[in-house]
């Protein structure tokens, strides 16, 4: 029954008919069949074969809809489906928490399509990559860079980690996560703190990667080099001129 039901995502997309009343009812057709009526367990079955990327376009389709993929039971069936072994995985050690279905959804998400490292799918790679991103997110003042890196650096090495590949995951995080920050003011000003901020000696592997430095440098004078006023400019411009030896002649000409 469900095979019948579910469309590829083009036909889907092209068949699907809302048509909403004055009350905000809707009923939902797609080639001739009924969806206004399904049970929660089958339009879950439905939903999660619709591709990610439609999924937050889908789940303002219907009221319906929208509290399935508020609720636990739709991402715990995503999560069977589609990493079937990650039921199987114990509870970690360390300060990042794994959280519910749905945020062990998005950590394997983000480790599989951003990391995939040799092919292997590490979840705690994923749940320290989001932790990293939403603490440098904080609308407030967000912890200092040192006390985010210890953190990670404490989670892989509670998880088993050595500490070389601690540091390296660190890093690639780092860099992923700066990769995709949004280009707003506050992204400027978050970089332009780290740029800012104070050697601190810490030994292996809490050092920071230099490779992490040079690129909040180099976004901060590529990306962001309009947002600069001259002060700001020439105060950034000294801290890359201390820290490397030589800089890129990209990153001079105010």
């Amino acid at each position: 029954m469900i095979k019948s039901l579910v469309h590829s995502k083009k036909m889907f997309l092209i068949d699907l008919i809302v048509m909403t009343d004055n009350n905000d009812n809707v009923t939902l057709t797609s080639g001739g069949n009924s969806f206004g009526k399904l049970p929660d367990h089958l339009l879950i079955e439905i939903l999660i074969r619709i591709p990610v990327s439609e999924w937050a376009q889908v789940s303002c389709v219907k009221k319906q809809w929208a509290n399935l993929f508020r609720g636990e039971c739709l991402w715990q069936a995503a999560l069977n489906r589609t990493f079937p072994l990650a039921a199987e995985a114990k509870r970690w050690p360390g300060p990042i928490p794994r959280g519910l279905s749905r945020r062990r959804y998005t950590a394997l998400h983000v480790s599989k399509h951003i990391f995939s490292l040799d092919g292997e799918i590490d979840e705690i790679v994923g749940h320290t990559y989001l932790f990293l991103k939403e603490q440098l997110e904080l609308s407030t003042m967000p912890p200092p860079s040192g006390v985010l890196h210890g953190t990670m650096i404490d989670q892989f090495i509670a998880c088993g980690k050595s500490k070389d590949i601690a540091h390296e995951l660190a890093s690639l995080i780092w860099l992923a996560v700066l990769d995709n920050l949004e280009e707003n003011e506050q992204t400027f000003l978050l970089l332009k703190r780290l740029a800012l901020e104070g050697d601190v000696f810490l030994p292996f592997p809490y050092s920071r990667s230099n490779k992490v430095q040079w690129r909040v440098f180099e976004k901060l004078f590529t990306d962001f080099r309009d947002c600069f006023n001259h002060v700001d400019y020439y105060d950034v411009l000294a801290c890359a001129k201390n820290k490397f030896q030589p800089i890129p002649s990209t990153w001079l000409g105010y």
